[in-house]
């Protein structure tokens, strides 16, 4: 494949959620799986929905997934700049030139006539067309109202990368404004001109524009240009499979994902595989493996399900192919602040031990508090346990009493108190549900943990029998 110019180009409006971001990465896995390049254009020309703070949220998300771009904000190249607000002048022209040549005019009816068109069409069971009511001699354009463009009705068909032949009728063009009268040219025109001044190769779009792409292919033939090839992207659903995943039905952005404490390879692998897959039962990919195997041919035509709790399970396998350096190293904003006191290989040796049943950092505090602090003996813990609720507390008192006393002739390390518990066992005659509880109980404070001899080894032989001895006398 020759080497895609892709882009992603969204406006200021909002944090950005998973299934905008996921069109994007379709973009940016064309460009780099192909030799190509990736281009962030920031599409600020609707300024009544923009939002302070739109553009960081843009880049910030694409910096923290790694989706670095190759010509934009920030890293300007030949087509600068990457701004639509500070290329109006770019439109006027283009606008200007197909005013010239007829093929634009001045739209002069006001909000009510308009209104008044649509209800005639409402009352005589028709769709609203603009073209239907084009002016007859239109004044001349000054900029103070809005420009449309005239596009001359036809059947459309295209071979769109993802979806294949489609076909629409004539009902799909109108004269849209390309201009509006706040001097702002509208998303439809705009992105056009970018697009073949910046010689985009592909067009990643969401499903939802599809019916627009009539209009779009009309644009180009009216300014003569070359369409991009269009790829229309199967739309990312919520997790009930009946609604599209947005932000107005409470989609997560994407940084809250990061602000939990998940690894950005995990989420660009699970959003990857929301309508992709390389034809195999493979589920899990480095970044690398998705530039590699990435191929348009493979996504498919229907939508995908955000299912989250895919995205906790994928993390945390990612999370396991991690080196513990590497967890820690990550992780240093989310460890409680009883942890601070402590030396970082111990930290290091608690991470070892939750490495397992991590899933994502902002889980760390919970798994990991009885490590740096001793907690309140909670005999709730006890009265609902399942087998030690059956127990007087004289019983668990004596139970415990003879497992401290065999704790207290161990050195600690991990294979004398594995021996040690399990003699235990014999020595009492109780289940490891039982017994093992009861210590882990005295220990931590905690209903699980992991390890109990690994814990201990931990936690060091003064602490552990300090909180035994806590239970002990609560007992």
């Amino acid at each position: 494949m020759k080497p895609a110019r892709t882009r992603f180009a969204p406006s200021p409006t909002g944090a950005l959620h998973c299934g905008v971001i996921r069109t994007a990465l379709f973009a940016w896995l064309l460009a780099r799986q192909s030799g190509g390049q990736f281009l962030l254009r920031i599409e600020d020309t609707d300024k009544v929905r923009e939002v302070e703070g739109g553009v960081k949220n843009i880049t910030d998300t694409l910096q923290w997934l790694g989706m670095q771009w190759d010509e934009g904000p920030g890293i300007n190249g030949p087509y600068a700049p990457y701004i639509q607000s500070e290329r109006l002048d770019i439109y006027k022209q283009y606008a200007q030139e197909l005013v010239d040549k007829g093929l634009a005019y001045t739209d002069p009816y006001s909000k009510e006539e308009l209104e008044a068109f649509r209800q005639q069409a409402i009352a005589e069971k028709r769709p609203f067309l603009y073209r239907n009511h084009r002016p007859e001699n239109p004044p001349a354009w000054d900029g103070t109202q809005p420009l449309r463009i005239k596009l001359e009705p036809k059947a459309w068909s295209w071979v769109d990368g993802v979806m294949g032949t489609v076909s629409m009728g004539p009902e799909m063009i109108d004269d849209y404004i390309i201009i509006k009268g706040d001097g702002y040219p509208t998303y439809n025109f705009c992105h056009i001109i970018d697009d073949h001044l910046m010689k985009i190769t592909h067009v990643t779009r969401s499903q939802e524009f599809i019916s627009s792409v009539p209009k779009f292919l009309a644009t180009h033939e009216v300014l003569g240009w070359e369409s991009p090839v269009n790829l229309i992207m199967p739309q990312v659903m919520d997790e009930t499979g009946r609604s599209k995943l947005s932000k107005r039905k409470g989609a997560k952005a994407v940084l809250e994902y990061r602000d939990m404490g998940f690894l950005p390879e995990a989420m660009l692998n699970f959003m990857a595989t929301i309508g992709w897959n390389d034809g195999t039962d493979q589920e899990i990919y480095s970044v690398d493996e998705l530039i590699e195997k990435f191929r348009v041919d493979r996504i498919q035509k229907s939508g995908g399900i955000f299912d989250e709790k895919r995205l906790i399970w994928m993390n945390g396998v990612h999370l396991r192919t991690l080196d513990i350096s590497d967890i820690y190293s990550r992780s240093q904003d989310f460890w409680p602040e009883t942890a601070n006191s402590h030396p970082e290989e111990y930290k290091k040796q608690v991470l070892g031990l939750i490495q397992e049943r991590l899933k994502y950092f902002a889980e760390i505090p919970s798994l990991t508090n009885f490590f740096f602090e001793d907690l309140p003996v909670d005999m709730s813990l006890i009265d609902d346990n399942k087998q030690l609720k059956k127990f007087e507390h004289s019983e668990l008192k004596a139970l415990l009493e003879q497992a401290k006393a065999s704790l207290e002739q161990s050195d600690f390390s991990v294979s004398d108190l594995t021996e040690r518990l399990n003699a235990l066992l014999e020595a009492t005659g109780q289940k490891p549900g039982v017994l093992f509880s009861l210590i882990r109980i005295a220990s931590t404070q905690a209903p699980s943990s992991p390890g109990l001899a690994e814990t201990l080894h931990v936690l060091g032989k003064e602490v552990s029998l300090r909180r035994v001895d806590g239970l002990l006398t609560t007992l």
